[in-house]
């Protein structure tokens, strides 16, 4: 009996050890399985557009590996119209195709054009505009009526702070986004003239503040910057290039208003210093002029307006007014908008109108990328309309990678 008991005993010991053993190598294999990590939960509006294996979707990631979820999605807004220049509506999801440098990607996320809008309307009122304040205004507001209900919209405007002896040109945000028509009138009427062109911080407080946000659901890809201006920085302590980077985080589609203020500002330029009527450039002008067109001379020689020529002057004028257009053309290229000449205020009416037509028709389309690799390189990005003969598409050109 005794040898019985130890022979029993003997075996429950070994059945536990094995047990044991067999639990241990579950456990370790549990902790090596490739485990499935999602991105947030899709919204009822782009779950049914999300593809398999997109980042809404879920991934296989190994312990190992370092977990990185990409969720950025690429907006595109887009505007479809026929050979004549008339808008296609009621188009769908299915009618686009989307292609990054040439591959086809999956549609994650789709709105039509009675989706609402957030715009930003910056309004400048400096140079030769200052006496025309009320053109200004009138031409602001019959934007805003021109948009529909839901558009909600917020005003930016430029105006003359006294600090110590000297007048300096500020951004005020005269009304944030609403869609309280009675604030914005209240907003747009309020607006004075500016003693200067602080053009880069207002891009940069658009950016930085109005949609400082991320959008949401429906809102996704209908952010619009819309400005009146010469586009002729002179005050800005913020940067051209870095002002374009934080618009295209923002996913802001860029419209632009040129007034033509050149041959006016030229004629003033061409004044003695001493005379009421004459016009300066600033320092900051003087120094992104001398940038551009003789990088390597002396700060000290470009620092002092009245003692140059007027032949020269001219040229600064003139070198300033091109970089301007090409800087508003390029914004609005990189985000699919567009720019509109307006030869005086008047002419500006009828741009306004045809802004308020652009964002009225406009597709957002968004997707995310099959391209996983972080290099910062650029994606060209290309739309097309399927069954639509000589369908025109006008979407953004394309967009930097995260790097990193």
């Amino acid at each position: 009996m005794k040898t019985h008991a130890r022979t029993a005993i003997i075996s429950v010991l070994i059945f536990v050890a094995l047990a044991a053993a067999s639990s241990g190598r579950a456990q370790d294999e549990s902790h090596r399985r490739p485990r499935r990590v999602s991105a947030p939960t899709p919204t009822p509006a782009t779950k049914a557009l999300t593809p398999r294996g997109a980042p809404g979707a879920g991934e296989e990631v190994d312990d190992d590996d370092v977990v990185r979820i990409e969720t950025q999605l690429i907006s595109v807004p887009a505007v479809v119209t026929d050979r004549t220049g008339r808008p296609l509506t009621g188009l769908r999801a299915a009618d686009f195709q989307v292609f990054e440098d040439g591959r086809p990607q999956k549609l994650a996320n789709f709105a039509t054009m009675e989706a609402p809008f957030e715009v930003a309307l910056l309004l400048d009122t400096s140079g030769s505009t200052r006496a025309d304040v009320g053109l200004i205004r009138r031409a602001a507001l019959d934007f805003i009526n021109a948009l529909r209900p839901g558009d909600r919209v917020a005003i930016v405007a430029f105006n003359t702070k006294q600090e110590g002896g000297d007048k300096l040109a500020e951004v005020e945000l005269k009304a944030p986004l609403t869609d309280d028509r009675d604030e914005l009138q209240e907003a747009v009427e309020a607006i004075g003239a500016s003693n200067g062109t602080p053009f880069y911080d207002s891009l940069e407080r658009v950016a930085k503040e109005i949609f400082r946000d991320k959008p949401k659901g429906e809102l996704r890809g209908r952010r619009a910057l819309v400005a009146l201006t010469d586009g002729v920085d002179s005050t800005s302590a913020a940067d051209y290039e870095e002002t374009r980077e934080l618009l295209k985080r923002a996913g802001v589609v860029s419209y632009f208003i040129q007034v033509n203020t050149e041959d006016f500002v030229e004629e003033r330029l061409m004044q003695d210093c001493q005379d009421s009527g004459a016009l300066r450039l600033s320092r900051a002008q003087l120094d992104r002029y001398r940038r551009v067109v003789a990088p390597g001379a002396d700060a000290a020689d470009f620092s002092n307006f009245c003692q140059m020529g007027q032949f020269e002057r001219m040229h600064v004028s003139r070198t300033l007014y091109k970089m301007a257009r090409q800087e508003m053309s390029q914004l609005a290229r990189d985000s699919g908008g567009k720019t509109f000449s307006a030869a005086d205020l008047r002419d500006a009416r009828r741009a306004f109108r045809q802004v308020a037509e652009d964002i009225g028709t406009q597709y957002s389309l968004g997707y995310y990328s099959n391209n996983a690799a972080r290099d910062g390189s650029f994606r060209a990005i290309r739309v097309t309309v399927r069954g639509v003969k000589d369908a025109q598409v006008r979407a953004r050109e394309g967009y930097r990678a995260p790097k990193g």
